[in-house]
């Protein structure tokens, strides 16, 4: 997990605000910009994208953030819809939630869900435990000793990054992304974090 603690590069309020308008100012039909894919292996996805330190993790922080994925992903709703959605560690306390695009469906929210939940109880990204299980979720299961049932609540695929701040034990928050390949979905946060936290 990279220990460094990141703090936002522009500190205005109204940021990501700011990153949508332009996003939606852009002729329909302009290119997008690729996500990029992160890395396959549970230990360069541990060392490099498994989770994030900040300074600190706000309510504002995660409208900010929220509305800079909001941004990122806008080009690609037309053919892949999107939802984003940023909690605090109890899970119950929703800080930011949007759909990105048309045709988002309530499949998205029970990924979004399952997602967060492997993030909450394993303490690792959603993707990291994709690359450490090579996607088997039968080896997921049987490994912490799970009912079909019980395994049904989490997803251990990409799309699930926790947050964590400077000086505080734990998860603080958990950002996830539903709607594009697992991989997009890690690699959007991943992304837009680096572009925008140092």
């Amino acid at each position: 997990m990279p220990s460094k603690v990141l703090r936002r590069k522009d500190k205005s309020a109204g940021i990501g605000l700011r990153a949508v308008l332009a996003a939606q100012a852009q002729a329909e039909g302009a290119s997008a910009s690729p996500i990029p894919s992160p890395p396959n292996d549970a230990d360069a996805v541990r060392e490099t994208c498994d989770s994030f330190t900040l300074e600190s993790f706000t309510a504002a922080d995660a409208w900010e953030l929220g509305h800079l994925l909001y941004a990122r992903l806008l080009p690609f709703s037309a053919s892949k819809p999107t939802v984003v959605s940023i909690a605090s560690a109890n899970g119950a306390h929703v800080l930011f939630q949007a759909a990105v695009g048309s045709g988002t469906l309530p499949d998205n929210d029970a990924w979004v869900r399952r997602k967060r939940n492997a993030v909450l109880r394993f303490g690792a990204s959603s993707w990291f435990l994709q690359c450490k299980f090579a996607g088997d979720e039968t080896a997921f299961r049987r490994k912490f000793g799970l009912s079909e049932d019980a395994a049904g609540e989490y997803a251990i695929h990409g799309g699930a990054v926790p947050i964590r701040v400077g000086g505080v034990e734990g998860v603080v928050a958990v950002v996830v992304v539903s709607g594009l390949k697992q991989h997009e979905d890690h690699g959007v946060i991943i992304d837009v974090i680096n572009s925008h936290w140092e």
